[in-house]
């Protein structure tokens, strides 16, 4: 059954008349009634009854109309789907990423996503970045934003370099020195959080290679209740930059240097799969809007927060 025979079906039948609907149609006479005649073959059925007044529907005629008007919707309908994906006016987009990232960089994003493009509907998947790379690779998301990997299967797009910053409460005795070293830090009672992240690696490592043990150690599973034992006074904590932006900027946390320790950071990557096309429609809007921002000191939004990466 070919759409034009279902369209030319639909037109006969709303005028009543072949030689008018191939008018209608732009075709020949003849060329749509072999079009009605081979759906009729296929149906097994006469669709109308030939009359001195023109073309009268069959009952068989009239009980194929409504599937007939809805196959022929439902293309038109798809039609119009692919072409709001293209321009980006409308479709669905899906993302990962990790819970730091979903939480305290995402969110303004997606506002100004949102804005330009509100009949995109987003879907968010999150998980540490090994299970978000994971998720691209069985196509279960389109796009996701991780800590830098290396997999054959995927090509990178940097976005930012996320800083883990030593932090304390208000008043603590840190924050009024300028020379506070790597075994003053050991000696306090350190927050970690997430055992299953890749902060809490980065950090373990960042103690081995100085060859540094920390003489107290609180384990949290997410980074909000890290900060709040912090702001509590039970202890001091290396976090994501990002995920304190905003207690800094209030001065419910106080950011110290280590003097005599390097800087601790890592790449946050937007990934894709590398056998996809070119990017178009929602993929190709979201990644524009990536590369417009700077992401070079993401916003921090308040709110509840989940682990690392």
């Amino acid at each position: 059954m070919l759409l034009a025979q279902v369209e030319g079906f639909l037109e006969v039948a709303r005028r009543g008349n072949v030689s008018r609907a191939a008018e209608a149609m732009f075709v020949t006479q003849p060329t749509l009634t072999a079009r009605l005649h081979a759906l009729e073959r296929e149906l097994g059925e006469p669709l109308f009854a030939r009359t001195r007044r023109g073309m009268r529907l069959t009952d068989a005629g009239r009980a194929f109309l409504p599937y007939a008007e809805r196959a022929i919707r439902a293309v038109r309908d798809g039609r119009q789907a692919l072409s709001d994906a293209r321009s980006a006016s409308a479709g669905r987009l899906v993302l990962g990423a990790a819970p730091a990232v979903s939480t305290y960089v995402l969110p303004a994003l997606l506002q100004r996503f949102a804005a330009a493009y509100p009949r995109i509907e987003v879907a968010v998947r999150t998980g540490h970045s090994e299970d978000v790379l994971q998720m691209l690779l069985r196509e279960e998301v389109q796009l996701a934003m991780v800590r830098a990997m290396r997999h054959p299967e995927i090509e990178s797009i940097p976005l930012y370099e996320e800083a883990l910053v030593l932090v304390v409460p208000p008043g603590h005795a840190f924050a009024g020195r300028s020379d506070v070293g790597i075994a003053d830090v050991a000696s306090e009672r350190l927050i970690f959080f997430d055992r299953t992240s890749s902060y809490y690696e980065l950090t373990q490592s960042f103690f081995l290679s100085l060859g540094v043990t920390p003489r107290e150690v609180m384990e949290l599973d997410n980074i909000e209740s890290a900060k709040k034992m912090v702001e509590r006074r039970l202890g001091i904590a290396l976090l994501p930059r990002t995920a304190v932006a905003g207690e800094l900027a209030a001065k419910t946390l106080t950011q110290v240097t280590v003097t005599d320790a390097p800087a601790m950071s890592q790449k946050i990557v937007l990934i894709r799969r590398r056998d996809q096309t070119r990017p178009s429609g929602t993929v190709a809007a979201f990644l524009n809007l990536v590369r417009e921002s700077d992401l070079t000191s993401p916003p921090s939004p308040s709110g509840g927060g989940q682990g690392g990466g």
